[in-house]
């Protein structure tokens, strides 16, 4: 544009301002054809043109917003009322829930100290300012760390998640529940030690163990029954986000917020920026996917606290027109739900038994391991192996089918079926020390020919199990050609160690499990202290969660 065409829209949008600032109750078309612009005066274009010319050289805010015009009533989304009625009115009384909570509590705790071992945790561990020591604090299990409420959260969620090796729930969504016990855990603790210093956080109680229990079920339930029928990483999100609205939804409580304020903290967890699965995917698999969750669980105890301190909450945060979740995040569409809120969720909750890998792929390794067995009958090793064809379900392919991608880091390493089963296939094994940079398997020619000659195919029956309510599984099956010609019998696994239907089965090797993660931390007498306290469920329960907490801190 020349330097005299800017100055005759800049006299022209100035006219417009003087002369509505004289005339404000005039209406915009009168201003415009009985005192047209410079631009326009000289103009032999008729009035209607003239007023198009003017407002293309207008510098005012549109005089009316494309915004849809709000409603008489912003009532609340019956979601979010929903979810503070399950947490404030709904009382747990199912002792399957409560014997599994416990299960998932130690399992959870052992994945956590479990994650100590790997530098590229512990890096992000800490307060934020080294050194810092919060009176009355939450303490972090397995460090000396004693740090406020939020920080807190984030040291156990990322600690918690960081080896994929806790529970798991595969619906819709994909996610694993006791994520959220980052923040559960942090708030409980600090609020009890500050209540025993005379403090009066979420009334004033000291909890105990049992109240985490609860918390962990009705934390569970949210957030499974929404993955059942709702598919967040269809439209680019990430699970985590349901963990923000599952632990804002608990912690709320905890904290002494009323049902009221519970709806105000769930809305600001739904309003809150979501988080993108682009970190789990090719080509930016990295490593944000281990400490997502406690991401997610620091920005909810953030929010409740808050909320606590007097900010409110946005009814229809889900359902507004164009500003709100359903239209910005989720294509328009509300949540569907299958069931109400209760204790299924924790009652059926799947395990990671066996291995330290995404869950998907459970089967498929279960089933190399068996195969191995027939391979060596045959006097036969991984060398000899030409082809692997695996029969699986559509997630499987979806999430961790990435057969010619190369591994770049331990983030691809644990989200790629066929590293991890032609790992069993070569070593007989699949530990969390498989996955780094530069480990056995990692720099394993065999392992990474084998890798690329591994091919998943989809079942749609296996795909339309794993949907099924009453089976929920999560089948793989192996067929296996050898160099020579020969053709192994297909190994199928459908239900993996650790899911309900093998519960009683793996409740051994979840023992096992949690001695064999706490044992490189604590002598052999405390950890004989703690396997006797963690199968004793009365016990356990009435134990007051600081004392509990103590047992596992260690000191610098």
């Amino acid at each position: 544009m020349s330097a005299l065409s800017r100055n005759i829209c800049t006299a022209a949008s100035r006219s417009l301002r003087q002369k509505a600032a004289r005339n404000p109750t005039a209406s915009a078309i009168s201003r415009a054809v009985s005192r047209p612009s410079i631009a326009s005066s000289t103009s032999k274009f008729s009035g209607l043109q003239q007023i198009s010319r003017s407002a293309a050289f207008s510098t005012m805010s549109p005089l009316q917003s494309g915004a849809p015009a709000p409603t008489s009533a912003n009532k609340w989304d019956p979601e979010l009322v929903d979810m503070a009625s399950y947490i404030h009115n709904y009382k747990v009384d199912s002792e399957l829930a409560f014997d599994t909570a416990r299960w998932v509590f130690l399992d959870t705790i052992g994945c956590g100290l479990k994650a100590l071992e790997f530098k590229e945790c512990t890096k992000l561990l800490g307060p934020v300012v080294p050194g810092t020591i919060v009176p009355n604090g939450t303490r972090v299990f397995g460090t000396p760390y004693q740090l406020d409420p939020i920080q807190g959260a984030f040291n156990i969620g990322a600690m918690i998640r960081w080896l994929d090796f806790n529970d798991c729930w595969l619906a819709a969504e994909w996610g694993h529940p006791s994520d959220n016990l980052g923040a559960i855990l942090a708030v409980a603790d600090w609020i009890s030690r500050t209540n025993r210093a005379g403090g009066n956080l979420g009334n004033g109680k000291i909890l105990t163990v049992h109240d985490v229990l609860e918390a962990m079920i009705k934390a569970h339930e949210i957030q499974g029954c929404l993955a059942l029928e709702n598919s967040f990483n269809k439209v680019g999100l990430d699970h985590v986000v349901l963990v923000k609205v599952a632990s804002t939804a608990v912690v709320a409580k905890m904290l002494g917020l009323n049902e009221s304020q519970t709806r105000d903290a769930i809305s600001q967890a739904w309003g809150d920026g979501q988080s993108m699965r682009t970190y789990r995917h090719t080509p930016n698999t990295m490593s944000r996917k281990s400490w997502a969750a406690g991401d997610a669980c620091q920005t909810a105890v953030n929010l409740c606290l808050k909320v606590q301190a007097g900010e409110g909450g946005m009814p229809s945060v889900l359902s507004t027109p164009t500003w709100g979740f359903y239209d910005v995040n989720f294509g328009g569409k509300p949540f569907e739900f299958q069931r109400p809120y209760g204790s299924y969720v924790m009652e059926s909750v799947l395990f990671k038994v066996s291995y330290p890998a995404e869950f998907h792929s459970q089967t498929a390794v279960e089933a190399a391991q068996r195969l191995n067995k027939k391979l060596a009958a045959l006097g036969k090793t991984a060398a000899d192996i030409e082809e692997v064809v695996n029969r699986t379900h559509e997630a499987c392919i979806r999430i961790i089918d990435k057969q010619f991608k190369p591994m770049d880091n331990f983030a691809d390493r644990d989200h790629c079926v066929q590293y991890m089963v032609s790992t069993m296939f070569v070593f007989n094994r699949l530990e969390a020390t498989d996955y780094p940079d530069g480990s056995e398997a990692a720099t394993s020619e065999l392992v990474e020919s084998l890798r690329q000659r591994i091919r998943c195919v989809e079942d749609p029956q296996f795909t339309a199990d794993y949907h099924n309510p009453n089976k929920r599984t999560i089948a793989n099956a192996l067929t296996v050609k050898l160099r020579d010609g020969t053709v192994l019998e297909e190994e199928v696994v459908e239900a993996p160690l650790g899911h309900r239907l093998r519960r009683e089965e793996a409740k051994p090797e979840i023992l096992k499990k949690f001695e064999r993660h706490i044992t490189p931390h604590y002598d052999a007498t405390k950890v004989k202290e703690m396997v006797a306290l963690g199968q004793d469920l009365e016990k356990l329960s009435e134990m007051e969660v600081d004392k509990f907490v103590d047992l596992y801190v260690t000191e610098a």
